[in-house]
Order: structure tokens, then sequence, then C-alpha cells
């Protein structure tokens, strides 16, 4: 019966809880709508399921480049504005409860492959997720480029993972699975730095079916969530490249404004299954409590919890905390 409930909620959530990005901030300046202009706009809000498709990587529409790229230094504090159809709106339904996660790569057409290196996460901190952080932000996720990252053009990758449905995985039940809402911009970066990003991870491998941190019930009762993907990278040194994964299932410098499926249940401010560990947060979930910046907790219903196992193919990975 409870699980009725939560199925009717999110097939009502789900007319207004999908987003995408509207631009970009940096060090506190808006550098405008950046949608078609230096961000690879999808045509909608909907979510990608699939961790075989191309739009895993840079949403539909990720694979064609747009004409801008935000100036920025190395250093600089960056900020992605989400959005749900209006700026300034409702953003993303509190229901899509998950992980904000940054990747960075250097410039590509296509964006694909095995070119990209995360910079920043934000999970789950024993009260309160990322998705609802962003909310209580207004759309709003800040992170700081890695000082020491060499200058050049690049592609920033910023995806929300929402768990409301993720309890069965997409290729057992294509009506459920976790949805992933990536994002894409393109930024040249300035400065004397001479760290480049080499973790080559690639989505359509790294991320994989069996990995706790995609298929994940945050209805039942938990105390941790492992973020998908390699570690977060710092600068030269600040991680280990993440080695590839077999997939488990059958993409001018000018200061801005340039260029899925769904299933039934709910929807997050600014603040994807893989065989390789993932950041494991061990954290004791408090009845209530409050967090800066962020958003609503979920009510835990009868299901079962998933296993949490770590994946073969990648070196240990050390704990982290969530933001």
């Amino acid at each position: 019966m409870r699980s009725a409930i939560f199925s009717l909620v999110a097939m009502a959530a789900s007319v207004s809880a999908h987003a995408q990005v509207y631009g970009l901030w940096v060090d506190g300046k808006d550098q405008g709508d950046g949608r078609g202009s230096y961000i690879r706009s999808p045509a909608n809000n909907s979510p990608v399921k699939d961790l075989a498709s191309p739009a895993l990587i840079c949403n539909v529409n990720g694979a064609k480049p747009v004409s801008d790229f935000v100036s920025v230094k190395a250093g600089s504090e960056i900020t992605f504005e989400w959005y749900h159809d209006n700026r300034g709106d409702d953003i993303i339904d509190g229901s899509h409860q998950g992980p904000i996660i940054t990747y960075i790569a250097e410039y590509s057409d296509s964006a694909a492959g095995a070119i990209w290196t995360k910079i920043d996460e934000s999970g789950f901190d024993g009260s309160k997720w990322a998705v609802d952080k962003l909310i209580a932000n207004g759309g709003k996720y800040d992170f700081t480029l890695p000082a020491s990252l060499a200058s050049g053009k690049y592609i920033l990758r910023q995806e929300i993972i929402a768990h409301h449905e993720s309890d069965a995985a997409f290729n057992q039940n294509p009506a459920r699975g976790a949805q992933f809402y990536p994002s894409c911009a393109q930024i040249e970066v300035t400065g004397t730095g001479s760290a480049v990003p080499d973790q080559a991870f690639d989505f359509n491998t790294g991320y994989t079916y069996a990995d706790p941190g995609i298929v994940f019930n945050i209805y039942s009762s938990y105390t941790s969530y492992q973020i998908p993907g390699p570690e977060v990278w710092t600068g030269a040194g600040g991680s280990s490249p993440a080695p590839s994964k077999p997939a488990e299932s059958s993409a001018a410098a000018t200061s801005a404004v340039a260029s899925p499926t769904e299933a039934p249940v709910s929807e997050g401010p600014a603040f994807t299954e893989s065989a390789s560990p993932t950041t494991l947060v061990t954290v004791t979930k408090p009845a209530e409590s409050t967090v800066a910046q962020v958003t609503a907790t979920e009510e835990p219903a009868p299901t079962a919890t998933p296993t949490r196992r770590p994946c073969s193919g990648r070196k240990g990975r050390k704990t982290r905390r969530a933001n």
C-alpha cells in the first residue's frame, strides 16, 4: 500500500520534476543564458537512464559543439545554475534525491570516450542530499576549479543523479532505474598551471548496473551512500586514473552566453554503473537535522536495502566525506 502511494506521488510529481542548466556564474558573476551558446543544451529536460546511451555523456545534443566558451581563471569558483522550465522556478522535484557530480575533460567535439576526470562531488551527508541543497540554494551549485589546472579549452560536465526510481536497474526494468541529468558547458581556462586532468574515465563503461551508487533504494533505511565514479582529482597527483570497466547493458574563448525517458515516481539548487569502486561515506542519519544549503529528508518505505559491495576492476578507494 505504501509503495503504491509512493508511485502515485511520483507520477504526479514527474510532470514538474526535471531539470537542466540555464547558465554559469564565475566568481559570483552571471555569465548569462548559456543555452545553445556555451552550453550543449538538450531539446528538453528529460532524464537519461540507459548507461550505454551516448546521451549519458553530455545529454541529447551533447556531441554537437556550440559556438562560445566561458573564459575562467584556474582556481575560480564556478556555479552551475539549474532550472525546470524557467529560470528561478521550482528547479527539480524534491523527491528526486541524489548526488551532484562534476567532471572536466580537455575539449573535443564529441566529448566521448575515456577523457573525463572528476573534480567535485556532493552526495548524502547523513541528513540532506545534494539535490536538497540545490533546491534550497535556488538552483545554484558551486565548486572550485583546481588552481593548478593547465590553461586551455575544456568541457565541464555536471550531473544530477535522481534515485527515486533506482531501486531497480534500468536494464532489468526499463520503467525504473536511476535518472541522469547531465549538462556540458564549454570553457577556456587561463592561468599558469600545468596540471592536466588524467583520470581517463568513460561514462559508458565506467558507470555500470552493478554500482551501488547507481542502483540504490532511497525508500529503505540507509546511513551511507557510495558516490559513483572515480575519486575527486584536485590537481597534479590529486588522484589516480580510473580504469575502464566493461558495460553491463544491451561528446574561440569568449565570456558567455552559448550550446531523455522517465518512469513514474518523483523529483531538486546549485550545487552514472560501474565495476570500479565508488566513494563510501558512512554517517549516522538523524531523524531530522539541518545542514547548510540543502533539502528535504525522505521517508523510508519498507523496501529491501540494496546490497553494497565493492565493484571489481578498480583499486581500493579512500573513504570520502560527502559535502
